[in-house]
């Protein structure tokens, strides 16, 4: 007779990955008890918040190769498993169950219903289906990894299972709890945040976006392209959340005190400084602060203008060759000191978790621990921002799903 606190499959994690892998399980395996416990009064919060509410599904690229280099850690891993179950899969997974996404101009896919609550609705009602039992407020205490089960110490008593899946994302508390038991455990650093820049040229600008720039870091290799934000404390878009997710490490070894450089342009300064030189004659009577060139906002353009000792009386045919130099420096290599970081939105993500070393990418199976698995950010996997971080879930989850069918 099997006891009360028996479970043949425990979840832990009331996530993204915990109930699609919960879900993905117990559809295949009907006649094994699955049981998710989540720590907190109610799951999928991190799901709620996502995409400003709207949930970022996924990302619209469909080639694993592409994929895979949106990842500063997880990129060689993951080849195997996007071969497995990918964008379209994880399409065809919703669509199937009635939730039908669509996809934005940057390529990021949400459901059409713009809710993160089509989401949720969508794995509760899933869950119940298939008779996956969910167990809030059950926070774990401690595990013990036996020869042939697990026992859960949690808030509420102590549960035994057969099979154990950790799906608890970038929690400390669980990833010394594995580290007890033999994982190795990268240091977790924050990996998607915008930069903390005070610099009077872009002081008084916030809102401000350069459709499409080059951002190197000073002193380093770390360099990408894309749109920048000026907000109210620094900068922030894809250009900066992609150094925030490459760079990651050696941000948080600099104390998140560096240096960037900036071509607004992405031209080189000697073809920008003779595009300018031509204005001073086909514009000569024009004031410069006037006369936005390069596709720039007027407000940063006249920022960068001032920088380069340019006043605002100023016509083309009044600067001189250090001024033009100058303005051709800001608009192609214009320094700017971070001094420190601030999180994306509701969003955090961290790098590091649970050694890659010491997992199976076959199955998402411990190497350490049979019949212990992983899916989702509780390994040493994190993504730039775009939707990339949840394709890894789903895809973890699903192979975990399979890999736990078949035994």
């Amino acid at each position: 007779m099997q006891l009360a606190n028996y479970k043949d499959i425990i979840i832990i994690g009331g996530g993204a990955a915990g109930f699609f892998a919960a879900i993905n399980i117990a559809k295949e395996n009907p006649e094994r008890s699955v049981t998710i416990l989540e720590r907190g009064k109610e799951g999928l919060q991190k799901v709620k918040i996502s995409g400003g509410g709207r949930c970022n599904v996924t990302h619209a690229e469909f080639m694993p190769s592409e994929l895979v280099l949106n990842y500063p850690r997880g990129e060689k891993e993951l080849l195997g498993p996007f071969h497995s179950f990918m964008t379209g899969d994880t399409i065809a997974w919703f669509e199937e169950r009635g939730v039908d996404l669509k996809i934005e101009e940057d390529g990021r896919m949400f459901p059409v219903s713009n809710s993160s609550q089509t989401i949720i609705d969508c794995f509760i009602s899933e869950a119940k289906m298939y008779n996956v039992e969910v167990l809030y407020n059950h926070s774990v205490k401690t595990l013990d990894a036996r020869a042939t089960d697990f026992i859960v110490q949690t808030s509420q008593g102590e549960l035994t299972c057969n099979k154990l899946v950790i799906a608890t994302g970038s929690n400390p508390k669980i990833w010394k709890i594995l580290n007890d038991l033999g994982h190795t455990i990268v240091p977790p650093v924050p990996s998607l945040f915008t930069f903390d820049i005070k610099d009077k040229r872009i002081k008084d600008i916030p809102g401000v976006v350069a459709k499409n720039v080059e951002v190197k870091v000073l002193g380093t290799d770390l360099v990408s392209e894309g749109p920048l934000l000026i907000t109210h404390v620094g900068m922030s878009a894809p250009a900066i959340l992609k150094l925030s997710a490459f760079g990651a490490v050696e941000f948080a070894d600099l104390n998140y005190n560096f240096k960037i450089e900036i071509n607004f342009i992405k031209q080189d300064t000697e073809s920008c400084l003779n595009h300018i030189k031509a204005l001073k004659y086909t514009l000569a009577k024009k004031s410069v602060i006037k006369s936005a060139q390069f596709d720039l906002p007027k407000r940063l353009w006249k920022q960068l203008v001032l920088a380069a000792g340019i006043s605002n009386s100023e016509r083309w045919a009044d600067i001189n060759k250090q001024q033009l130099e100058g303005l051709a420096d800001q608009l192609t290599k214009a320094v700017f000191n971070v001094t420190g970081k601030s999180t994306f939105k509701e969003e955090f993500v961290t790098a590091g978790g649970v050694d890659l070393k010491e997992v199976n990418f076959k199955t998402f199976e411990s190497k350490r621990i049979p019949n212990l698995y992983f899916a989702g950010e509780v390994i040493n996997v994190d993504a730039v921002t775009g939707g990339f971080n949840f394709q890894n879930a789903w895809t973890g989850a699903y192979i975990v799903s399979q890999s736990i069918t078949k035994t």
